[in-house]
């Protein structure tokens, strides 16, 4: 069922243009690169996982296209598709705007999780999507995660986490800050019990989400020119009154400060995560 929601969706998103085109490119059939300014037809596109054949540029990608590229066909199964965000401080126009996301998107919330096999391995995993509010941690997020977490350590196999967010979900005020000490703890208790946890921060993985579960994973991966952080670079640049790095907040630039272990172009990401469950795959009791 899954499968054919996903399908559904891309037919739909065939015929919406792509966030990074511009009026000077034919609508939906054509997409300008951001990076190096190339038009690529889209069917090309998205045959390269959405990565720039001329210079390597990641654009966005949902949730069920990580799905239909990470994991072997057939195996994918979500979880809590019937969780809802609700609106606790009555913030104007909030649940219109979450309607609408869900509408576009095909997804319940920013997140998506389940289970499947990568290479014939089960783990459990969330994949972020900021095409819903951005991909903004509110309580409903926040739960989603959690709730793969402790599946993961329930069926004693790793979590996978990968990260698309703009931070905490302004419109849930608190609630929307506790998440982070929530999937933190989850976390904890899956290291407790000796499980592997892979974080993979894309573009981009800023505020809480960067400060709470995208950063402590047992293995920090992201994808080429990711932007990582917390606070933005002019807030940073006006409390120090310096002027930072061109390349500040990249993933690599994290990689060499040894805030990552590896920047994993999105063409190898599959055949890497493999690797890496293998090696730390537990024995069977």
């Amino acid at each position: 069922m899954i499968r054919d929601i996903f399908t559904k969706n891309k037919k739909k998103r065939a015929t919406v243009p792509s966030v990074d085109a511009r009026n000077d490119v034919p609508e939906g059939i054509m997409t300008k690169c951001p990076q190096c300014k190339d038009v690529i037809v889209t069917k090309d596109l998205l045959k390269t996982k959405k990565v720039c054949p001329k210079c390597g540029y990641h654009f966005k990608m949902t949730a069920a296209e990580r799905v239909d590229c990470l994991f072997d066909e057939g195996t994918f199964q979500s979880i809590d598709n019937h969780l809802k965000t609700e609106n606790p401080l009555q913030f104007p126009a909030y649940t219109e705007k979450v309607e609408a996301d869900a509408e576009r998107t095909g997804l319940n919330e920013a997140v998506l999780t389940g289970t499947g096999k990568i290479d014939g391995m089960e783990v459990a995993v969330a994949i972020m999507d900021s095409h819903f509010r951005m991909g903004s941690m509110g309580s409903v997020v926040g739960e989603k995660i959690t709730r793969a977490i402790e599946k993961a350590t329930a069926l004693n196999i790793p979590i996978l986490i990968f990260s698309a967010s703009g931070g905490a979900r302004m419109q849930e005020g608190v609630l929307s800050l506790m998440q982070m000490a929530k999937t933190s703890v989850a976390l904890n208790r899956h290291a407790e019990t000796g499980n592997l946890y892979i974080s993979i921060m894309t573009y981009p993985t800023t505020g809480g989400v960067s400060a709470s579960f995208a950063s402590v994973g047992d293995i920090n991966l992201a994808e080429p020119k990711a932007l990582i952080g917390f606070a933005g670079r002019r807030v940073i640049e006006q409390t120090v009154r310096e002027k930072l790095p061109e390349d500040f907040q990249t993933a690599e630039f994290l990689l060499e400060h040894g805030q990552l272990d590896a920047v994993v172009h999105r063409e190898e990401m599959k055949e890497t995560l493999a690797k890496i469950i293998r090696l730390h795959q537990k024995e069977a009791k």
